[in-house]
């Protein structure tokens, strides 16, 4: 397992040369970069400006590990769910240039007024039409565990029986709603075939068992990255620092 940064929201006002630097100076082994941040790595970009990332971080030794999108796929407007269809693929492609390994999305809801089934299924099939796509460009997608009702592990796991596409997974997000008397295994267990990515948060959380969870991935296999989703901070490199100590000591 190696240990890397989700720019939301420690790193949102960095350009990528801080990216880097910070995660150099930290050891963080690399990142994902979510769409809105400073770094600026979004679809509008040049061909040439992609060329330019991606020999970025190919010189540093960071890995570009994903792009995180705010794609979903929940709304019962299907001119809405094209309309992310298309902006997700705008990202395929983006990562292939700047050399991303994926793609993040998400589910967002569940609206009330549509039968839950529906929703799930909806979303399966639009990671179907995703997940191809990606597939000709090497790139992968993955599915966030979030959003509210969408986040309860068993409705990810339907989401995913629902998609025909292989190169699409889950970014298991340690919520809460992972737990069930006082453990994550059961839920992990059930979506653990189709992890690809995995976001973790406040290490000192003590309502999570994160040495549980990190010693799950261990034992399945699990040998990438676990991205730090956490808020900004004046102090930032001290906190990177200090939160690569407490992970090292809970991966071991």
């Amino acid at each position: 397992m190696k240990l890397g940064l989700v720019t939301y929201n420690l790193a949102k006002d960095w350009d990528l040369e801080t990216i880097i630097r910070n995660c150099r100076e930290a050891k963080f082994e690399g990142v994902e970069l979510r769409t809105t941040h400073k770094h600026g790595v979004e679809p509008n970009i040049s061909q040439q400006r992609r060329l330019e990332v991606r020999r970025m971080f190919e010189d540093s030794g960071i890995v570009l590990w994903g792009l995180g999108t705010v794609c979903e796929f929940h709304s019962p407007n299907q001119d809405e769910v094209k309309r992310n269809i298309e902006v997700c693929k705008e990202f395929v492609i983006l990562a292939k240039d700047v050399g991303a390994k994926g793609v993040k999305v998400r589910p967002n809801a569940l609206p009330k007024e549509v039968p839950v089934q529906k929703t799930l299924e909806q979303i399966g099939r639009a990671l179907t039409e995703c997940g191809k796509f990606a597939a000709d460009y090497g790139v992968e997608i993955w599915l966030e565990v979030h959003g509210h009702g969408t986040s309860h592990p068993p409705h990810i796991h339907t989401i995913m029986q629902y998609c025909e596409a292989p190169n699409v997974g889950v970014c298991w997000n340690s919520n809460n709603t992972d737990i069930k008397n006082g453990s994550v295994k059961e839920y992990f267990e059930l979506l653990r075939p189709y992890i690809k990515s995995v976001h973790i948060n406040e290490l000192w959380r003590e309502d999570y068992p994160w040495r549980e969870l990190f010693t799950l991935l261990k034992n399945s296999g699990y040998d990438r990255f676990t991205l730090a989703e956490i808020p900004e901070s004046q102090d930032a490199l001290r906190i990177m620092r200090y939160y690569r100590a407490l992970w090292l000591e809970l991966t071991r």
